[in-house]
Parts: structure tokens; C-alpha cells; sequence
């Protein structure tokens, strides 16, 4: 998709476009029945999404430099300037492919750190970077490439007005967000698999009903925003981060950009692009953009420029592409449901997993529309994002069976004959396979790693701390290169982490506040301080603004005026701080300090905008001083 440069449309160009989006799909019908898209070789392809980070474990904007002072066609931009992304060569799916991909991505990932240590920034491979916060998702993060505002400018026009994100797991994340961005959260390993043309129903119908149980064996971004989502979260985020519909759609008249899919496939790869377009309006165009009758009328094999284009805003969870390598076109599937890590090892052991699932599908299973409701299969897939290795699906002649037995006693056979059959060596067989054995029988993905020290850490400190250990944590795990089922739970050592997670306001403020409205009697905030045991207690307005704040002393102040009577019915808006000094969440910890000293004040309410969002008070920093021995050593 790289190499097209896309614009967004108007109108007669959009006409134009489309014309050229038609004729691409008629032309493509032409190619298959001429038998003209290549069908005798097998070839895998992999793309890899990372994250950047800087000394403190949190998002680096370093992406255009390291790109900069890389300067290789095979690393990438992504949608914000602290990801970026690695497209693979292809290879023959055969012999030690697999091996190989896993020395070139380490390779590759090295690389990376390497450079990104010139710019203070390094790299970590997740699906989801524990310790983004939503300020990370600004516009301004943007990668300055014109695709990725078109897009923004395009999807947002569509929805008009903020995206709303609802995710319910251990917790429950409610929240908003008026720009693309929520989608950089999400880092996926991307495999590609070329498919015979005339098989190619067959395959793609099974890529969907395996899709749950690979996803179930392969989780590893269960935390957004300190929230405990799904085992899978990025499923639910990308989702709803780029859905256009606005509340209130009707289900059968509208589909998300991204999504799993209404059907089995019955006969050809053109009705999931004809589905594509007649569901999806098109977004952007390219310049590019050639007559392929013409071409093929002349002998040549088209680009189907526009087709590649639209299909690249379509985010099926297994996409159909078309391609050429070394100039002669073939069809492929490529699973986009996958997370990134928790290191190399493992994603090429989930990626041996499904490409032997894919190679070893046998004659029964390549009619598995007519055994399976396509509604089961799409069910499981959602039932393992949301539960990962503790799913149970409804699995064709089975009924309900748990993940862990249907991947252990029937997929991980048929993987290995598949396997076998694309003559993979049989080392690299029994590695990556046994790797991913090991994990399921133990139970222990990446999400299963990460919410067990997650909820360990925060036993010892913030919530905000253990995001940041964690963080630290799997960063060192990653770099010993050993697979996820084997790594220790979080390192309480890692003192950098602790360190580091009290330089920001955010990191340390109470969330769990306790506040009243201005319309409430003062007896209320009174009673409220006393049973929960607190000197400070903010005062919002019926729009759920920061209006004012009251404290302790100003009750003793009262009462003395009033003699000692504490008049009940008296609203707090009578007695509370009008102009109460806020900070926010991004205000550096030695700024706060510096303004609670210079003002002798006791606390300071935390605002995003006018809304509260925690509060901080001088407990906060005796807690940190019992932590850590010198609080604000290095955060000043």
C-alpha cells in the first residue's frame, strides 16, 4: 500500500476512482478464470508493529529520526510518530522460512534500539504498550506522512463527532476521543499467506472459523489506561476506534470498517471486495491509478491500483490482498488479528501455528461452511479476544469445548502435518510448536503474564507504579529472548521503574475521589471527610465542571463564625475555594511540589480541560517517600 501516493477525493475524481474500483474487480474475475494469477507456489510474509519508548517506559516520538538515520525501504511509519513497523521480504513456505524470519526480525529489532539509543529512545514489541496514556493521543503525534491525516480527516468527517470507547473486563474503560489515534494504541504481527486462486473460498472460510483458537493461544494486551480489559484488547479498540457509524445505526445497514465478517465465503475472493465496496464508502484515492482492462488487453499484468487502495481502508481481521512478486500476481490472506510479542520466538511460534493449521487443513475441513454456522465461528472469535486460553467455544461436531483441549488434543496434530507437508525443517517444527504447546498447557500467554504482575505490583505501589514496572519488567523479559511461558512475574528491582513512574502528577494523584456538587449542603461534604477520613473534598457543578474546593480548616473557620453550630442546610458553595489552583495530569511532580510550597496549600485538584480527572495531596508524597528514599530525586 506504500507505494501509492492517495489523496482524498472530490467529486468527479471520486467518480473516476470508482470506475477505476469497478473495472479492477471485473478484471480480477478475468485473471482468476484465465487461470493468470499464480497458483503453484506457497509464499509467507510477515509485518511487524513495535512500539518506542524512552527512559521512563512511556511512548518516544522518535520514529521519524531512527527512520532518518536507518534509511531502509523495509521500515516503515506508522500511524504515530512513536510506532513503527517492519515489512519482511516474502519467502517460499518451505525448508527453515520460519527460522529465518525470526533471525531477521531480531536482527531488525536491534537495529532499531540500536539507532533509537542515539535519540533516547528504545523499542518494545507489544500489542498494547502498557503505559500509553490518552495524552499520547494527540493529532500533534501524528506521523507527518499525508495518508495517515487523510484518514484521520476522512474518518473523523464520516463519524461526526467523538469516537466513544466502551470495553468491559475485570474492569470497565468509558471514554471519548474526537481524533483517529485511539488506534495507535494497537501494534499487530501481520502474517501473510499467498493462496491458490481457485482454492481460495475454501482456505479463507477456514482461516475464519481457526481464527478463535489461534487468537485464544496468542493474547498479550489485556491492560489500556490502567484498565484490566480483554485478554485481547485490541480487538475491541480497533474496532470501535475507527467504527464511522454514528449511535443509533441500524445493524443491517451499516458494517464497521473493521471487522470480522457477515458470511462464509461461497466461491471467489471477489465477493469479499465486491461486499468492500458496496458496504464501505471510499475514502481516499491515488494518483495512480491505470486502466487494467487496457493493460491486460495488452498482455499485462495490472496493479488493480484502486482495488489495492480502498481494500487498504478495510480492516477485515483476515483481509484478502492482491499483490505481485517478481511481476506476477498472485492472491493472499493476511491475519491482522494477531498482537505483537511478547517477544520474536513466540510470535513466530503463533505464526507456525496458524500457517500449519492453514497448510494442514484437511478435505473435511475445506467444506468446514457446510459443519460450522459462520455465527459460531464468529462468536468464538470474540469469546477468545474477551477470555483467551479460559474460552470455550462452539466448535462444529463438538459442541462446547475448552480452548485449551481443542488447541492441545485436535489443532496443534493437524498444524504439524501441515507443517510437515510444506516441508519446514523439522527442528524449527518442533521448536516453535512445542513453544506454543508449552504455553497453552500452562496457561500463561503474555495477557496471563501481564495482569498477574500488573495485580502483583499494585499490591506494592500506584496503580500508575505497577503499570510502569510492568512495563520495565517485560522490556528486560523481552530482551532475554526467552519465550513468554517461561518468563518470572514482575521484577520488584527494577528500581527505574519506580523511579521513573513519580515524574508526572498522573502517576501519583488519587483517582478514586470523593467529591460533592455546590448545591450540596455543607453537612454532607463534612459527614463525607469524617467517614472516609480526608481533609479535602472537591466541588463540582451540575455539568460535572471543577467549580471549587473545600477543606477542613474552612469547616473550623465556620463553625467558629457560627459559634460552634454547624448550620446544615448552608450550601458548600457558600463556604468552598472558588479559584481553587489545579494542575494536570502531565504537570511535572517537582512543578506540584514547588506550587503546594510556594502557596502553603495542603493539595491540588488534578483537570483535564475543567473536568476532574484525581487529586493530589501532601499524603501522596509522604507515600512516595516511604517507596522510594528520596521522593524527589531526579523528578525535580
Amino acid at each position: 500500500m506504500g507505494e501509492y501516493l492517495v489523496k482524498g477525493p472530490n467529486k468527479q475524481e471520486l467518480q473516476q476512482f470508482i470506475n477505476a474500483l469497478l473495472e479492477d474487480i471485473k478484471v480480477l474475475e478475468v485473471m482468476i478464470e484465465k487461470g493468470l494469477i499464480e497458483s503453484n507456489v506457497s509464499r509467507i510474509g510477515v509485518e511487524q508493529e513495535l512500539s518506542l519508548i524512552n527512559q521512563y517506559y512511556q511512548p518516544a516520538n522518535k520514529a521519524m529520526q531512527i527512520l532518518a538515520k536507518i534509511n531502509q525501504d523495509r521500515f516503515k511509519t506508522e500511524l504515530a510518530t512513536f510506532n513503527l513497523e517492519i515489512n519482511l521480504p516474502p519467502l517460499l513456505f518451505t525448508g527453515d522460512c520460519l527460522s529465518q524470519y525470526e533471525k531477521l526480525l531480531c536482527d531488525d529489532i536491534h537495529k532499531i534500539r540500536k539507532t533509537g539509543r542515539e535519540f533516547g529512545a528504545d523499542a518494545v514489541i507489544t500489542g498494547i504498550l502498557p503505559s500509553i496514556r490518552k495524552s499520547d493521543l494527540s493529532e500533534g503525534n501524528l506521523s507527518p506522512v499525508g495518508r495517515y491525516h487523510l484518514l484521520n480527516q476522512s474518518l473523523s468527517a464520516l463519524r461526526g463527532e467523538p469516537y466513544q470507547i466502551r470495553i468491559e473486563g475485570t474492569d470497565q474503560l468509558i471514554t471519548k476521543h474526537d481524533n483517529h489515534m485511539l488506534e495507535s494504541c494497537n501494534n499487530s504481527f501481520q502474517i501473510h499467506l499467498q493462496i491458490p486462486p481457485n482454492e481460495f473460498a475454501s482456505y479463507y472460510n477456514w482461516a475464519q472459523a481457526i481464527s478463535a483458537p489461534v487468537l485464544a493461544a496468542a493474547t498479550n494486551s489485556p491492560l489500556l489506561f490502567g484498565k484490566r480489559l480483554w485478554r485481547e484488547t485490541r480487538i475491541a479498540l480497533f474496532e470501535q476506534s475507527v467504527d464511522t457509524r454514528k449511535p443509533g445505526y441500524e445493524p443491517n445497514q451499516s458494517s464497521p470498517r473493521v471487522y470480522f465478517g457477515r458470511e462464509w465465503l461461497k466461491n471467489s475472493v471477489t465477493e469479499l471486495f465486491r461486499d468492500d465496496v458496496a458496504r464501505h464508502r471510499v475514502i481516499l484515492q491515488s494518483d495512480l491509478i491505470d486502466s487494467s482492462p487496457e493493460k491486460l488487453e495488452a498482455g499485462l499484468i495490472p496493479d488493480l491500483s484502486a482495488l489495492v487502495v480502498h481494500n487498504s481502508t478495510i480492516y477485515r481481521w483476515n483481509r484478502a490482498c492482491y499483490g505481485k512478486t517478481e511481476g506476477k500476481p498472485h492472491l493472499r490472506i493476511e491475519n491482522r488479528y494477531l498482537p505483537a510479542g511478547p517477544t520474536v520466538v513466540d510470535e513466530i511460534a503463533n505464526a507456525a501455528f496458524w500457517l500449519g493449521l492453514m497448510n494442514g487443513i484437511t478435505d473435511r475441513y475445506k467444506n468446514v461452511k457446510d459443519i460450522m454456522d459462520f455465527d459460531h465461528a464468529r462468536a468464538n472469535f470474540i469469546t477468545a479476544a474477551r477470555l483467551g486460553l479460559e474460552a470455550k467455544f462452539n466448535w462444529m461436531d463438538k459442541g462446547m469445548i475448552s480452548a485449551k483441549e481443542l488447541i492441545l488434543k485436535e489443532l496443534l496434530p493437524i498444524a504439524e502435518k501441515g507443517l510437515k507437508k510444506a516441508q519446514l525443517e523439522k527442528s524449527d517444527i518442533n521448536r516453535y510448536l512445542g513453544i506454543l504447546k508449552n504455553r497453552v498447557k500452562n496457561g500463561k500467554t503474555g495477557s496471563h503474564w501481564l495482569l498477574d504482575s500488573f495485580n502483583k505490583a499494585k499490591k506494592e505501589v500506584t496503580g500508575e507504579a505497577a503499570i510502569l514496572a510492568v512495563t520495565a519488567s517485560m522490556v528486560k523479559n523481552q530482551k532475554m529472548a526467552m519465550p513468554v511461558h517461561t518468563w518470572p512475574s514482575v521484577d520488584q528491582s527494577v528500581a527505574e521503574s519506580y523511579a521513573s513512574s513519580y515524574r508526572e502528577i498522573g502517576q501519583i494523584m488519587s483517582k478514586d475521589v470523593y467529591g460533592v456538587k455546590v448545591t450540596d449542603i455543607i453537612d454532607l461534604a463534612a459527614n463525607i471527610m469524617d467517614w472516609k477520613n480526608i481533609r479535602h473534598i472537591p466541588v463540582e457543578d451540575e455539568e460535572g465542571n471543577l467549580a471549587g474546593l473545600v477543606t477542613s480548616g474552612m469547616f473550623l473557620k465556620f463553625l467558629a463564625r457560627s459559634y460552634g453550630k454547624l448550620q446544615k442546610m448552608i450550601p458548600v458553595s457558600e463556604i468552598m475555594i472558588k479559584a481553587p489552583i489545579t494542575v494536570t495530569p502531565e504537570t511535572s511532580t517537582g512543578t506540584a511540589v514547588e506550587i503546594m510550597l510556594t502557596n502553603k496549600i495542603g493539595c491540588l485538584p488534578v483537570v483535564r480541560g475543567k473536568k476532574l480527572v484525581g487529586i493530589v495531596t501532601e499524603n501522596d508524597f509522604v507515600r512516595i517517600s516511604q517507596k522510594l528514599f528520596d521522593p524527589f530525586k531526579d523528578i525535580t
